[in-house]
């Protein structure tokens, strides 16, 4: 038993080292939704991201600088295994965004007349940040991430 124990550890470790070790990982968020349309608008009039790809179940978007992409894709798609059906049910989750300029976008969002879920602040741990909500009922958090006063 203590045999099995020591070659699942060391079969785990090795295949972490493995992972860790990649020259490249790069992070795409996938949401299953049935609002490309309203997703598409909100990402690219909202917030400035790009369309990188879309057809008429998939679309992905990328940041202004292209430095991160998201995706959403049709649920119940019969391209897609029965895996990525279900759709996101609209709550859970929520996505980050770094800025360096936190309050000159909560004012620009705030003029469009785009609801604030949680007004601007500072945090105790150094961060100033507030949130808005994607149609599909994503978290959005906007912050601008700062060293803690001491």
């Amino acid at each position: 038993m203590l045999i099995l124990a020591c070659i699942s550890t060391y079969t785990f470790s090795q295949s972490s080292y493995i992972i860790k070790n990649q020259n490249k990982m790069k992070l795409n968020a996938g949401i299953l939704t049935t609002k490309l349309s309203e997703s598409k608008a909100f990402y690219t009039n909202i917030l400035g991201f790009g369309v990188t790809f879309e057809n008429e179940f998939y679309l992905l978007l990328h940041t202004p600088n292209h430095q991160a992409e998201m995706s959403f894709l049709l649920p119940n798609h019969p391209s897609q295994h029965a895996f990525f059906h279900k759709p996101f049910l609209g709550q859970g989750m929520y996505l980050t965004i770094e800025v360096d300029d936190v309050d000159s976008i909560y004012e620009e969002l705030k003029n469009k007349g785009l609801p604030i879920m949680v007004e601007i602040r500072n945090e105790p741990w150094g961060d100033r940040h507030f949130a808005i909500e994607d149609p599909n009922g994503i978290g959005i958090d906007i912050v601008k991430y700062s060293p803690q006063d001491k």
